[in-house]
């Protein structure tokens, strides 16, 4: 029978203080969405607030992975940022349930034209977004590696 491995080896996702990271990241994500769900009410019936929720998480994801990844490796201080920021507050503050939920709902009220305007622009703005984020992250990662040859 092998020896068990160090405590070092074990992959992040079985890590208690990794998962506290993503635990804690996430109920602050939950709490901002919600905060900002219920101050902002659906604009005819078009939930506004989960639309722009979606679109700007993925816009800070792109911009948070591409600058942590340019900055070297996913480990130390750059995973626990992507654990916390990343998985945690933007996995919790983003919310393709409530999409998928809202849509359903739209579309059984008999509103298929705004069901698949919502649905549609939420996926497609979240990728020009999570672009836009990506091409940002890069210039952030250019500017300081000019920063640092300097």
């Amino acid at each position: 029978m092998a020896p068990p491995a160090p405590a070092g080896s074990r992959p992040a996702h079985l890590r208690p203080a990794y998962l506290a990271l993503v635990a804690l990241g996430g109920a602050i994500g939950t709490g901002l969405r919600e905060a900002i769900s219920l101050a902002t009410p659906a604009l005819g019936g078009f939930p506004i607030a989960i639309f722009g929720i979606n679109v700007v998480g993925a816009f800070v994801l792109g911009a948070l992975l591409e600058a942590l990844a340019l900055r070297g490796p996913d480990e130390g201080r750059r995973r626990r940022i992507r654990l916390f920021v990343g998985t945690g507050v933007l996995g919790g503050f983003t919310t393709y349930s409530a999409l998928a939920t809202d849509t359903a709902l739209l579309l059984g009220d008999g509103s298929a034209a705004p069901a698949a305007l919502y649905a549609g622009l939420t996926v497609v703005l979240g990728a020009i977004a999570t672009w836009g984020g990506i091409a940002l992250g890069m210039r952030w990662g250019r500017e300081r590696q000019r920063g640092v040859a300097s």
